[in-house]
């Protein structure tokens, strides 16, 4: 059959070969970009999450007589044995992922509470109340979850590492850390 018979059909060999390769080009241009948008979303739901924790110990710290709460079970429950009398049908001060500190959106969590205060009243504050604290985040793949390594603390201050790691702070739970500058995260 000649190429002009309308009864010929299909497509050739070239032409298939270059439907093939255009398709190529579109993903080798837009798997990039989806990538670098998955990190930037993992990123910025980690920033708001440390966000959460540090106005849920704002909140803890009004309620619990100027302490903070270095467990950090307690700021789901505060009811249950960690403030004194406090009510059982009142909010919690943060939820329950964030307390499970699992990861979440390709970021690790940590938690570490300060020192403990010299005198508490146990009648109004939590026996585990702390006079500071430290929520990290560190990508779970590094460049593939995240890029950079978050840290919130006592000072409301929310800091960053741009390698990855866990992210130095302002606060006195300084730990050692290759480079101690808390990049604030405006």
């Amino acid at each position: 059959m000649s190429r002009g018979d309308p009864t010929s059909s299909g497509f050739t060999l070239i032409e298939l070969l270059i439907v093939v390769a255009i398709i190529g080009i579109i993903a080798a241009i837009a798997i990039p970009s989806l990538l670098r948008a998955r990190v930037s979303a993992n990123e910025s739901a980690t920033i708001g999450d440390i966000r959460t924790i540090i106005s849920g110990q704002a909140a803890y710290h009004s309620a619990n007589g100027g302490w903070y709460e270095g467990s950090i079970e307690c700021l789901l429950a505060p009811w249950n044995g960690c403030i004194p009398s406090y009510p059982t049908n009142s909010p919690t001060f943060i939820d329950s992922q964030l307390a499970s500190l699992q990861a979440k959106s390709g970021y690790d969590r940590s938690f570490q509470g300060g020192a403990a205060p010299t005198s508490i009243n146990s009648n109004v504050n939590s026996t585990s109340s702390v006079t500071s604290y430290v929520y990290w985040a560190t990508p779970t793949s590094p460049g593939q979850t995240g890029v950079r390594g978050f840290a919130g603390d006592s000072s409301g201050a929310l800091c960053f590492s741009s390698n990855g790691a866990a992210a130095a702070t302002m606060g006195d739970l300084l730990l050692d850390f290759s480079d101690p500058t808390c990049n604030v995260l405006q």
